[in-house]
Formats: C-alpha cells, structure tokens, sequence
C-alpha cells in the first residue's frame, strides 16, 4: 500500500523535482515509482534491517552473481572449454559448456544494467571518476607487472606495448569493459541530463531508434555489419544506459506480474543456445554462416540483452533482508575488484590452467565424458569461479584498507589537502546543476 507521502514523492519525480534514489553505492535510498515492483523497501525499514546506507540488496545480489558469470565466461572461453562450433564432433561436455555459455553470457548487459539504473538519477562526480581511475591504474600496474615478472605471463609478449597498456590501462584498453564504462561516465553530465528532462515518449522513441540501429538490424541480418563492434564499446553500453534510465522512471508493463522476468531470462537464453546450434548446423550441412554462427552470444545481439533485462525483472522483485542483505552488501562493493583482478593482462590466460581448466580440456578431447563428465565441468567451474570470485573481494578489500590509509596519511600534506578540496568544490557543482 502506497502513503500519502508515497504519492507525493512520485509526483514531484514525475515532474522531475526529485530522484527517486542517488547513487549505487553511497546515496539515499529514495522511492520508486510502482512499476516493476522492485521491493519497496524503504529508508526507515532498511535501517530496521541494518541492511547499510540506501543499498538496494536484491541489485546488489545480482551484482554479485552478474560477476559470477563473468568469471565463468572467462573460464570456459579462455581456459579452451568451449569447443569450436564449426567442429562436427563435439560431444556431451562441449554442448554443455556451451549451454552454461549461453546461460552466463547476460552478464556484462546485467551488470552495466545495474550501474545505468543508479547513474541514471546521480550527479557526475569528478572524485568518483578519480577514484575509478585510480582503482583501475593500481590493479593494471600492480598485477601487470607481477605477471610479467613472475613468469606467468601466457599469449602475450612483455614489450613496449604491453607496458604502455599497463600504464595507461583506460586509453589503451587493458580492460574494454572499464574502458567503455569511464567514457559512458564522462558523458553522464550531458546524458543523464537529458534523461531527466526527457518525458516518457522522447525517451522511449530515443531508445527505440538506438536499439534499432546497434541491436535488432545485426540481430536479424546474416552478415556482419562493418561497424558492428559486437557490443564490446561506449554506444552499446549508452543504448543499456538509456534502457535502464527508462526502467527507472517508468518501469516495463511486462514484468510487472510475478514470474515474467524470471521467463524472459530463461527464455532468451534457450533461445540463444538453440539459435546458436541452428546456425552450427547449416554450417555443418551447407557450408554457409561460417562467421555468423556465434551472432546470438554476441552483448549486442537482442537475445542476451532481453534476457539480461528480464534477469533484471527477476531480481528486482526479489526481497533480500536481514543478514543476508548485510553479507550481500558489504560484498557488492568489492565486485570490480574481482574483474579487474582476473582480466588482468598479467594472467588473464593463467588461472584457469591454475584452477582445472586443462584437464578437463583434455577430457573433453577425449570424447569420453558423458554425464559423469559434464558433472565434472560443471562442479569444477563452479569451484573455479567462487575461487577467483573470493580472491578478487580479498584482494579489493585489502587495497581499500591500503587507499583508506594513504588517503589519511596525505592529508597532513598541504598540497594534498588542497588537491581534495578543489575535488570536492567540483562534485558541489555539479550537484547544483
């Protein structure tokens, strides 16, 4: 049941007076409108809960497992897990893989999902674009170079290049996901300016003739498109920004009712394995599609981003209280850290050998799996995924812990102080905006 006060605070967002919630992580937790029926939990019941400051834990939950499946992606794709397509032999474990392929491959659409459903109503903040920055710089630099000193270093070459992507991880792409998040970020000044003022049919038909455009005309068409860039850049991450905008302010119809989202994910993502292996198959029988018969695991492809946004759906129906909101939320923050450990160009070849990958490669050569071997795939890349997933939280609470006393030790520095200052006027700024 909805207040007098509820009322009056959807009033004032419809009319663009007041965001319903601030930002991902440290805002206040506001009110949303009843359109997808996310949990309405609200600032009184959280602090009830203990659940943290304005922290929606049902997204944060599915933050955390977004990045599950981005490690599992990482596992089976780069730990030579997903036979080729084009291979006529493939046995039990090769299309399992796949089918966990399939199933996992919403994950970066989710992810920049959730972030777009926060930035969408927060202010640009030049302190949190440092922060990022700097986060990102460590990681690259730190474990870069500790890859390549070790030895570990797989399918790359220790030169001038590799240090130049070391030291300038955002320009030179060491991560194309952080890449094409710090430049969204810089455009949210103007971008999540204009969301605001937008009214529900501008938005709508904006992200209509976006989608058309970097979506469905590549998701039809059995050719690639010269400019297609499969989803891995800022314009595809945009057309997710403007849809979750849209999911923030005036909520899908669809997924109101309960158990839609939930269908909408499973759905999509049978849809992309069975489209997938359609497409194996006029390749096994005519020779044709040869480059095409990956199109529908492609982030831009509309299967996995429907699928991502019913995943979405789900999760926001979802009520998550009391200790697990807490334990759900002290992890979320740190799940960055998790990717940008991983994806390291300093071992993103090496540990999935670490943790198993090659013998169960070498199994699934063999042919000789069968159930008992798709058990042991599934079970070893679980174990692998929780494994990365508990040493990267590790490893980004530490490095909190260090900033946070860096951060404390530079403050007695005069220039330092200073420095923070300025950075603190221009986040006022464009708060005033």
């Amino acid at each position: 049941m909805k207040s007098a006060q509820d009322d009056a605070v959807i009033a004032q967002w419809k009319k663009g007076e007041q965001s319903p919630c601030a930002d991902s992580g440290k805002g206040k937790p506001g009110r949303v409108p009843d359109r997808i029926h996310m949990p309405q939990i609200e600032k009184r019941e959280k602090r009830k809960e203990g659940t943290g400051a304005g922290r929606m834990a049902n997204l944060e939950l599915l933050r955390c497992v977004a990045m599950l499946m981005v490690v599992a992606l990482h596992y089976l794709g780069k730990g030579e897990l997903l036979p080729e397509l084009t291979d006529s032999g493939m046995g039990t474990m090769g299309i399992a893989a796949w089918l966990m392929e399939s199933f996992c491959i919403v994950a970066v659409n989710v992810y920049m999902f959730i972030s777009g459903y926060f930035l969408c109503t927060s202010s640009f903040k030049p302190s949190r674009l440092a922060q990022l920055w700097l986060q990102i710089w460590t990681y690259s630099v730190a474990f870069g170079l500790i890859g390549a000193l070790t030895g570990v270093l797989r399918e790359e070459v220790f030169d001038i290049h590799y240090l130049l992507t070391v030291l300038f991880p955002v320009t030179m792409g060491h991560y194309w996901f952080m890449t094409a998040y710090v430049f969204l970020y810089l455009l949210l000044p103007f971008v999540g300016a204009a969301v605001k003022k937008m009214s529900k049919q501008q938005l709508r038909l904006s992200l209509a003739l976006l989608l058309a455009v970097f979506c469905i005309v590549k998701s039809v068409l059995p050719v690639r498109l010269e400019m297609d860039a499969l989803g891995y850049d800022c314009l595809w991450y945009l057309c997710v920004f403007l849809a979750a905008a849209y999911v923030r302010r005036f909520g899908i119809p669809f997924l109101e009712k309960k158990g839609r989202g939930l269908l909408l994910y499973l759905g999509g993502c049978l849809l992309v394995f069975g489209g997938t292996f359609v497409l194996r198959e006029i390749y096994l029988r005519t020779g044709g599609l040869g480059s095409r018969i990956k199109m529908c695991l492609e982030y831009n492809h509309a299967l996995p981003f429907l699928a991502a946004v019913g995943l979405f759906g789900a999760f926001s129906r979802l009520r998550v209280q009391g200790r697990t909101a807490r334990i759900v939320n002290g992890l979320a923050p740190y799940t960055l850290g998790v990717y940008l450990l991983h994806e390291n160009i300093g071992l993103r070849y090496s540990w999935q050998e670490w943790l198993g990958a090659g013998q169960l490669a070498e199994e699934m050569a063999r042919g000789t799996g069968g159930f008992a071997g798709i058990a042991r795939l599934l079970v070893g890349t679980m174990a692998a995924v929780l494994a990365v997933f508990v040493c990267g939280v590790l490893a980004d609470m530490a490095r909190k812990r260090i900033f946070g006393g860096l951060h404390r030790i530079l403050l007695r520095a005069g220039f330092y102080r200073r420095l923070t200052e300025k950075i603190e006027r221009a986040d006022a700024l464009f708060r005033e905006a």
